[in-house]
């Protein structure tokens, strides 16, 4: 039996389209063959009419809930990364992560960490095209920044697992095979070394909450969103967490914080220590 042929997207933003083709014996239901073909999706051809219609109508039905302004910001803040890999928008995403589950009974969680390839775009002072003031940050700038719809979870790791899961930003400790520097909320702070070996790139005497040496053997509350939860960005010491609590859309727990907040400055980029 030969199956009707899949697409899957095989890189982001549809850029490659995979062409899969399987032939599965029908009385073991094993894969007998399997064929597949990786097209570019390029730009040179006529847009579909249907579909360009439709992407407009659906365009100006969202449109009153991507305008509206959910708060301001002070200057441009950003996604770009200092030496030691943290960022202004960084900063903001873990603490607004850290805000919706620090509550006792509602998380209880002490730090949040947060997937620099989860920042999709900066915020930028100057107004956008939709004509709203310099400063003014609306729902749909926000969700640029954040689209993916995941939501927080928070679970309970000891000491020790902190220390691995930072050991596990940096390329060549387990799967990694880059640096993914995950951005961390207010209160907690490292340092790590350029120099030093794969998986022994961080002083684990470095590693504070509010300015308290983090305990190996102690426990701690730590909120993630559910892509990092499930070990994504190869993040597999998180999928040990457990105690785990759902919380809120990471957009939501954005919004909040910036109606709490308004108006938001930039993050200090200040927690994370780069050393030679």
């Amino acid at each position: 039996m030969t199956c009707t042929p899949e697409f899957t997207s095989a890189a982001s933003f549809g850029r490659i389209v995979t062409d899969v083709d399987l032939t599965i014996d029908r009385a073991t239901g094993e894969v007998v063959s399997m064929f597949a073909n990786n097209n570019i999706v390029t730009r040179d051809v006529p847009k579909d009419s249907f579909i360009t219609a439709l992407i407009a109508k659906y365009n100006a039905i969202a449109a009153p809930l991507a305008n509206r302004v959910i708060s301001s910001i002070t200057a441009n803040i950003t996604r770009s990364g200092n030496a030691a890999g943290e960022s202004a928008l960084g900063d903001v995403i873990a603490d607004a992560q850290l805000k919706v589950t620090n509550d006792p009974g509602f998380g209880d969680a002490v730090v949040a960490f947060m997937n620099p390839g989860g920042i999709r775009a900066d915020l930028t002072y100057l107004s956008s095209p939709v004509g709203e003031s310099d400063g003014n940050v609306t729902y749909g700038e926000m969700f640029t920044v954040q689209p993916f719809g995941n939501s927080m979870v928070t679970m309970t790791l000891t000491g020790e697992q902190i220390y691995t899961l930072l050991e596990q930003q940096f390329n060549g400790c387990g799967t990694q095979n880059a640096n993914r520097v995950l951005q961390v909320s207010i209160g907690f702070t490292y340092s790590w070394s350029m120099s030093a070996p794969a998986c022994s790139k961080v002083d684990p005497t470095s590693i504070m909450i509010n300015g308290v040496m983090v305990d190996p053997l102690a426990s701690y509350r730590v909120t993630v969103n559910s892509f990092l939860a499930d070990g994504g960005d190869n993040f597999s010491v998180l999928k040990l967490g457990t105690n785990r609590l759902g919380g809120e859309v990471d957009t939501d727990a954005f919004e909040k914080y910036f109606a709490a907040y308004s108006p938001v400055p930039p993050g200090p980029q200040n927690r994370i220590t780069v050393l030679p």
